[in-house]
């Protein structure tokens, strides 16, 4: 596509462009040369006529331009292809299973606004921009050159397209089969629902965190709370938990969790339970019920700033109630994976809610996303899961 605008930044203020952050808002523009539609190229300058990027623009949305690339090239098929093959040797480099990944991660892969899901010889894709979703056909047609995928799914039934004008949907893209498959993470079968589940149907975004309960779950007694579908409970029972309680709400979750356990053979130490995590914390610390690992990976609490002071008292809360579950030299594993609470925020809440249960803790280890998941220092936005483990004395 040719360059059809060019955008000016306001004078005065550095922008986040300029450190290498890929997004600009509506706010930082100070006025826009030429004619454009929706979805268009537009070249960046700052109010000094310095060069800044080259992206597409979108007036529907706040963030009004995405950055591609920070050279004057070609936004064409070639240019998606380069990008998309450097994605990939990237996963190869890092990844032990590489055919399961998360292939493509937007800004962080210098695609934004694109996911795409490796599930061995299937995909998922989700075009979350206008500008991007106009490449949708070219970039199916470079996946399938370079993977040769039995078919792609497309899972684009998320509210954030409203915000760029554009429909929610999902459904094959190509190909058509059973949309429960099989994925491999550090070496375990996993059933994963690409048509139903939360996302794009797995979360690989855990996967080197998960491996790390190999050296706290042997005979232990596990409690996992928000288990989803089963992935850190298969994983400690696989680590040699003599016993393994797993809640969540949603009973469909319970269901794949269960066929999770039977698929791995540990089925037999697993108890599964559809309930309100939150409840279920509260009665049995209440009781006096513990474990010696107490895992929490809740969905996110808060997807803006101005609910952020709300999901602060959530975290605090599940915190203070899973502290006090845990047998002395025990452990907690805790998780947020919202963005918007920040890493010391998260930490400084953990310590509160230890200091009112009146224990003494200390770190073992403060994780964040796993390697497919990259993040750009610029861009806080990419860097938004946060895995704890603290042994409870």
């Amino acid at each position: 596509m040719q360059v059809k605008a060019t955008v000016f930044l306001r004078k005065g203020g550095q922008h986040r462009v300029e450190n290498g952050h890929p997004w600009i808002f509506q706010s930082e523009i100070d006025y826009i040369k030429g004619k454009f539609e929706p979805g268009d190229i537009v070249d960046v300058y700052s109010w000094r006529k310095e060069f800044y990027g080259r992206g597409y623009i979108n007036p529907q949305s706040q963030i009004i331009v995405r950055i591609l690339t920070t050279e004057q090239e070609n936004i064409d098929r070639e240019f998606f292809k380069k990008r998309i093959q450097a994605a990939w040797e990237y996963r190869k480099k890092f990844i032990s299973e590489p055919d399961y990944c998360r292939l493509i991660n937007g800004e962080a892969d210098f695609i934004p606004a694109l996911t795409v899901d490796k599930f061995g010889e299937y995909m998922v894709i989700q075009t979350l921009s206008l500008g991007i979703d106009i490449h949708k056909d070219t970039i199916i047609s470079i996946l399938e050159e370079l993977f040769q995928p039995e078919g792609i799914y497309e899972r684009n039934d998320v509210s954030v397209r409203r915000l760029e004008g554009l429909e929610q949907k999902k459904g094959y893209l190509r190909g058509n089969f059973p949309t429960t498959i099989k994925v491999l993470e550090n070496g375990i079968p996993f059933y994963a629902d690409i048509e139903n589940g939360q996302k794009t149907g797995f979360f690989y975004d855990q996967r080197e965190n998960r491996l790390f309960l190999k050296h706290v779950c042997k005979d232990a007694e596990v409690l996992d709370c928000f288990c989803h579908t089963g992935s850190f409970t298969v994983h400690a029972a696989l680590y040699g938990a003599k016993q393994v309680t797993a809640i969540d709400i949603s009973e469909d979750a319970i269901a794949m969790a269960q066929r999770n356990a039977e698929l791995n053979d540990v089925l037999s130490v697993c108890d599964f339970q559809a309930a309100n995590a939150f409840d279920y914390l509260r009665t049995m610390s209440d009781e006096g019920k513990q474990f010696d690992v107490v895992i929490l990976d809740p969905p996110a609490f808060t997807k803006s700033r101005k609910t952020l002071e709300g999901a602060a008292r959530g975290y605090k809360e599940i915190n203070l109630r899973g502290i006090k579950m845990v047998r002395p030299g025990g452990f907690l594993v805790t998780c947020s994976c919202s963005y918007h609470m920040d890493r010391e925020l998260f930490k400084a809440i953990v310590v509160d809610a230890a200091r009112d249960a009146k224990r003494v803790i200390r770190m073992v280890e403060y994780r964040t996303q796993a390697k497919d998941h990259p993040i750009l220092p610029a861009a806080e936005e990419t860097e938004y899961l946060k895995f704890m483990m603290i042994q409870v004395m």
